[in-house]
């Protein structure tokens, strides 16, 4: 079935209808969604505007912009041989969706300042100029979105290099600081992907020294070169996610364990909403409280988690968790009784 067109509801901008630069639009995805020829009354109601202005923006886009119209008794269509191949020139967007693009824009440059500027730079001024076309306001969308960073880390000067690399399938040689030794090492590396994670950067790579993939967070990277030769290993995306995406959190490897978690009832209200991990099974009990079942293998992340709900959690299994949970709170306390 060809994808339903919604009705269009006329916009006012400074007292005027949706300008020409809108109708040929809608006409476009009208005329693209149909099979058969729809009537001009029908098709002038949708835009909406009257017939002759209907027959004004046909005559344009068969003149002017090659599109590949049909006229018959019934109405107009289009060529269905030629619309496969057929775009409109140019950038044809609604101002929902350059709103859109400029708040993707904006949230961007608020997560990683600086990435991607000056490659989207002449995209933003052309976007901002069609925004102030319809009298929108080209900022006040992305003016009322605010982004709280919380525990973000400063990502350093090499995400540009990493983001190259991964692009351009290169190979990288970093010098690399280990937070948990706090040890540094030399490393030659093949980027798969970039994650954004909990408001901090990590870098999926195929590490050849230690033959295997995996996690680096970019604020740890101290120097970072690309390598013209070899070209980077590829790694597909099936064993990308089978070894760093079906452990908890960021943390790599299998999850062959799975936590049972009850929370109380008033924290349920909270937690049901949330996705702790791809695979998690949640389950509303009897008293009101939450069961939420999580795999997972290291358990340094989750148990972290745990302990951030207080008294409102309770580690139900297995016993290995709920003993080390059971530690770091004996140990917390120990620290307030001292």
């Amino acid at each position: 079935m060809p994808e339903a067109v919604p009705p269009l509801t006329p916009q006012r901008h400074g007292g005027r209808l949706v300008d020409r630069f809108q109708r040929i639009y809608r006409v476009d995805r009208i005329l693209r969604a149909r099979r058969t020829a729809i009537p001009v009354t029908r098709l002038a109601e949708q835009v909406p505007c009257g017939r002759a202005t209907i027959y004004r923006i046909l005559d344009e886009m068969q003149d002017c912009l090659g599109a590949p119209i049909v006229r018959e008794h019934a109405g107009v269509r289009y060529n269905p041989d030629a619309v496969q191949r057929y775009e409109l020139p140019g950038l044809w967007l609604n101002p929902s969706e350059i709103a859109a693009l400029l708040a993707l824009e904006s949230l961007l440059e608020r997560i990683e300042p600086g990435f991607l500027a000056q490659e989207l730079a002449p995209l933003r001024d052309r976007l901002s100029a069609l925004m102030a076309r319809q009298e929108m306001g080209a900022d006040e969308l992305t003016r009322r979105v605010r982004i709280l960073g919380l525990a973000h880390r400063r990502t350093g000067p090499h995400f540009p290099i990493c983001a190259e690399a991964l692009v351009a399938r290169r190979r990288l040689r970093v010098r690399y600081r280990g937070r948990s030794r706090d040890a540094v090492s030399e490393r030659e590396i093949s980027p798969q992907r970039l994650v954004h994670y909990r408001d901090n950067w990590y870098l999926d790579a195929w590490c050849h020294a230690s033959d295997g993939l995996r996690t680096f967070s970019l604020d740890r990277i101290e120097q970072a070169t690309v390598l013209t030769r070899p070209k980077a290993r590829a790694v597909s995306e099936k064993r990308l996610d089978a070894e760093l995406a079906t452990a908890y959190g960021i943390l790599s490897g299998p999850a062959p364990h799975t936590a049972v978690l009850r929370f109380t009832a008033e924290r349920a209200r909270w937690v049901a909403d949330e996705r702790w991990h791809p695979e998690q099974r949640g389950e509303w009990q009897a008293d009101g409280s939450y069961e939420l079942r999580v795999p997972y293998g290291d358990p340094r992340e989750l148990i972290g988690d745990v302990l951030r709900h207080g008294a409102d959690i309770e580690v139900q299994a297995p016993a290995a968790l709920r003993t080390q949970v059971e530690r770091c709170l004996r140990e917390a306390v120990a620290v307030y009784q001292s």
